[in-house]
């Protein structure tokens, strides 16, 4: 048994009320005869030091073989999450909560884990089946809850993990399989719109809204990435791309966390005519806030952030009066990419400005929009002159 501080970063990790993290330890041996370790990360010398404790009755009955498994999955749910509140982003987090409330606990949670059969997890397949959810949800849902499992089995719950056996959802047999569309604005579409958003243009506010689709249009940032922009993010032609602010996280208003993935940092370079716009548009939000203005103010929001059900709404609304498609927000990332695209900008440049962690996603996405190399290739073969 040991209980040592838990460090992240080399630094102690604490929760949300100061308490410092603590890595408690247990060596053992299991049914077979096996020399194992297990551990649990607990905030609090107390709760550590109770959880020793308990572990050392665990253990002690697991190595006699008393013990059989009375968790229920509910119970393994929540131990989940609260080891993984510090190992993952709380956007993921809160996410997979979200999976495991909708799709797990109703059926499943009140469930001991040794009675949780391969007929159990069968007829929970069934029942998932059954839902009108889309193939991807369902094999969402399989994802996260094989994860869950393969925890039980780590944390020696379990000896296996009954699902994998099983396997994933299959693609619906009687769904046809269609391409997804690439729904975007081109210039052209872009232009009507953005004429639109400046006509409704009166205050500071409605100002943000108009700067906001400009940049998603110009930089491709993510919705997030955009509401959570300061101006002191913001270098000559350069807009730094460090963080990302979530809207939907349960019991929190606005969350501000590190961008997606490392390859979302990045600086992005504007043309001349956004760079002026960011310059007119923060001498508003000076003139209206006065003294009050800083340069940690929001670039669209200003001293908070635009709300998501606004700007979608506004989104629609623009959209209409410009007798155009209504696309999402997040499509307008397809349309910076797909304009680079289609101006024959290498994809390694597309996905870095996207902030994607790999070139092959940007290229499943997009490679349809390049032009068509076969022509030129012939072209270049023809010039090689042979004896």
């Amino acid at each position: 048994m040991s209980i040592n501080k838990y460090y992240k970063n080399n630094k102690p990790v604490r929760d949300k009320e100061g308490r410092l993290g603590y890595r408690v330890r247990v060596s053992y041996t299991d049914l077979n005869g096996n020399y194992k370790q297990a551990e649990k990360i607990v905030f609090g010398l107390a709760e550590a030091q109770m959880t020793e404790r308990q572990l050392m009755v665990d253990y002690k009955e697991r190595k006699d073989g008393i013990l059989k498994n009375r968790l229920t999955v509910n119970e393994l749910i929540d131990e989940y999450l609260n080891y993984h509140s510090i190992e993952v982003k709380e956007t993921s987090l809160d996410s997979t909560a979200k999976v495991l409330r909708l799709r797990v606990r109703p059926y499943l949670g009140e469930c001991r884990l040794d009675k949780l059969t391969q007929k159990r997890l069968a007829e929970w397949k069934i029942t998932i089946s059954g839902l009108n959810l889309s193939d991807r949800t369902k094999q969402g849902a399989y994802s996260i809850f094989v994860a869950l499992l393969n925890y039980a089995v780590k944390m020696q719950y379990i000896p296996k993990n009954p699902l994998s056996v099983l396997g994933n959802f299959k693609k619906s047999s009687n769904a046809e399989e269609k391409p997804q569309k690439l729904r975007y604005y081109t210039v052209e579409q872009f232009q009507k719109f953005i004429a639109v958003a400046q006509k409704h243009c009166k205050t500071v506010n409605d100002w943000g809204f108009y700067m906001f689709f400009l940049l998603a249009f110009f930089t491709g940032c993510r919705k997030g990435e955009l509401n959570a922009l300061r101006w002191s993010d913001i270098e000559g032609n350069v807009i730094h791309v460090r963080r990302q602010i979530a809207q939907k996280l349960k019991g929190i208003k606005d969350k501000e966390t590190t961008t997606k993935t490392s390859a979302s940092n990045r600086d992005l370079q504007v043309p001349p005519q956004i760079v002026e716009k960011l310059k007119e548009h923060k001498e508003r939000q000076k003139k209206a806030a006065g003294d009050l203005f800083t340069e940690d103010f929001r670039v669209c929001g200003g001293v908070g952030t635009l709300r998501d059900t606004t700007i979608d709404k506004r989104n629609r609304q623009y959209a209409e009066e410009a007798g155009l498609p209504h696309i999402t927000i997040h499509e307008y990332r397809h349309s910076h990419a797909s304009l680079l695209a289609n101006n024959n900008i290498n994809i390694q440049e597309v996905a870095r400005r996207l902030g994607h962690s790999n070139v092959n996603m940007t290229w499943q996405i997009y490679s349809h929009l390049y032009p068509s190399q076969e022509e030129k290739a012939l072209e270049i073969l023809k010039d090689i002159e042979l004896d």
